[in-house]
């Protein structure tokens, strides 16, 4: 399965692993190897083999996680022994699987803990489940806080923080533009979110220009 240009593409866009732990199994190839494993007893045994050496073991197991169980809470239970060991952004921000959106009242207590850890990616894996799951309907004023809180020196950490900020404005932009006027954030990781939010076309021009009119300087 391996493609040597696309292991030298995939090791650009992740600096933080080495090159030899990466094997280079383009997205379709492993979206579609995942699918036949999610029907073989072997992944039962793949889950407990921790931790994994390549780039594409990590990925294969956030795939194959949802096939285990259709019960919620066994589910959360392998992506937290799962957690510790994952090392990178692909595989943090593939993990979210989509049956999260069916237990809001479940999963938003476990997020809660996860932006406590001092883990970068599980921190990051929180913010990811928020962005995608609690900024509709969902959505609590109270999440803003508890993000704004979050300070470090992590950049996959900023950088998540960010992005969540950018989706907050363009899905919760009344209840999130304070943040702004009133800068909560530090420089960086504002400026970036309002960078991230003008690139989207789901933020209207005269919004867009309001935000330029926000960003810091110093």
């Amino acid at each position: 399965m391996q493609d040597l240009k696309y292991r030298d593409f995939t090791a650009k866009l992740i600096p933080n692993i080495e090159k030899e732990r990466i094997i280079g199994i383009r997205s379709p190839v492993m979206k579609s190897y995942c699918k036949e494993l999610r029907e073989e007893e072997c992944r039962f045994d793949f889950i407990k083999e921790l931790p994994h050496y390549y780039l594409e073991e990590n990925g294969l197991h956030a795939g194959i996680i949802t096939s285990i169980s259709k019960d919620i809470n066994v589910i959360i239970k392998h992506i937290e022994e799962f957690l510790p060991y994952v090392d990178n952004w692909a595989t943090c921000d593939s993990m979210p699987p989509k049956v999260f959106a069916k237990y809001p009242e479940i999963v938003y207590p476990k997020i809660l803990e996860w932006l406590d850890s001092r883990h970068t990616f599980t921190v990051r894996f929180g913010l990811v489940c928020l962005l995608s799951f609690f900024l509709e309907e969902q959505y609590k004023t109270e999440i803003n806080a508890k993000v704004a809180s979050i300070k470090t020196d992590e950049y996959y950490i900023n950088i998540a923080i960010a992005w969540y900020y950018s989706y907050a404005l363009i899905k919760q932009y009344e209840t999130t533009i304070p943040y702004f006027e009133t800068p909560v954030l530090g420089k960086w990781v504002h400026n970036k979110s309002i960078q991230k939010a003008i690139e989207s076309y789901r933020i209207s021009d005269q919004q867009k220009d309001y935000l330029r009119g926000l960003r810091l300087k110093r």
